[in-house]
């Protein structure tokens, strides 16, 4: 370990579940000591892991990821906030989109708290990666090369390739949105749909993202690099991601309050597909697999929805 890191501030990470941990066993492989803050008592088994549930212990951190879902985010940064300032930089993780305008989670992170130089964490990264040290890669979006910087002497590593991108929106929407076709893969998948039938689908899921996407202000480009299509292709070579096992569990004949519990993890995409439906139908986006989607989650049979976007124009 370098004198650099010993010397080095604290990483605070907000959020005990999976992604929190494994950000906090990735940070401390590295030679950082971390704050982790969580609601609940937590043993990581790390000399260097501090579990806590005072946000002023995470505030003595520079650097400061937040895995916590996106419902959750307003009222976290306003309570961190008040033990924040302009020198904090804040980087999340959530595969969310707020409310009916689907609003990135960096500019709630910027109006709940003074902090302004944020980024999104996304691509092809699962917590078990983060916490076991297996090779993965992930990208950062952010308008402040400071931030990207800051990720990279954090976690990066020999095990962790990292890439950074100004298009932060790009990646906060693309990470989202293939939360959200994960989600469809795994029904889909668990239903019998052939490989042909669910390369269309996912091929269109894509093309539909950028098209929501760039009504948010966001660079169609995101979409092919390890934000969409790189995150996308991990999921079907089987990365066991929670989306993709909740869509099974549902496709199995499991409730949706009981597929949760069989996940055990927050899957954004269960609201977020409705929105992302009723955003287009009120912009004029068209988006009839996010539409499917949404029927799906809402009972509809995955082959009668199929069989619906088969037989739609080109879209």
């Amino acid at each position: 370990m370098s004198d650099a890191r010993q010397d080095a501030l604290p990483i605070g990470v907000v959020g005990g579940g999976a992604f929190g941990r494994g950000i906090a066993k990735a940070a401390a492989r590295t030679g950082h000591d971390v704050y982790l803050w969580s609601r609940g008592a937590r043993e990581l088994g790390d000399p260097r892991i501090r579990v806590t549930s005072r946000f002023a212990d995470v505030g003595e951190a520079e650097l400061i990821f937040l895995a916590v879902p996106s419902n959750a985010i307003a009222t976290i940064g306003r309570e961190l906030g008040g033990h924040l300032d302009g020198s904090h930089l804040l980087v999340h993780v959530s595969r969310g989109l707020v409310g009916p305008e689907l609003t990135p989670i960096s500019r709630l992170l910027r109006d709940s708290t003074p902090s302004r130089r944020v980024g999104a964490l996304a691509g092809p990264l699962v917590a078990e990666a983060l916490i076991e040290g297996t090779p993965s890669g992930v990208i950062v979006g952010t308008n402040f090369p400071e931030v990207g910087e800051a990720v990279r002497e954090a976690i990066a590593g020999p095990q962790l390739r990292l890439y950074v991108t100004p298009d932060i929106v790009g990646v906060e929407v693309a990470s989202a949105m293939v939360g959200l076709l994960a989600l469809a893969a795994g029904h889909a998948q668990a239903s019998g749909v052939g490989p042909a039938a669910l390369a269309t689908f996912l091929t269109r899921g894509i093309a539909e993202a950028t098209r929501v996407a760039a009504s948010l202000g966001a660079e169609p480009d995101t979409f092919v690099g390890l934000a969409g299509v790189g995150d996308l292709l991990a999921v079907m070579a089987g990365d066991e991601r929670p989306e993709e096992r909740l869509g099974r569990a549902l496709a199995e004949g499991a409730t949706l309050e009981r597929a949760v519990e069989i996940v055990g993890a927050n899957i954004e995409g269960v609201s977020l597909a409705r929105r992302v439906a009723d955003f287009g139908a009120r912009e004029r986006i068209a988006v009839p697999i996010c539409n499917a989607i949404a029927d799906v989650i809402d009972g509809m049979p995955a082959q009668e929805a199929l069989r619906a976007l088969m037989t739609r124009g080109s879209t």
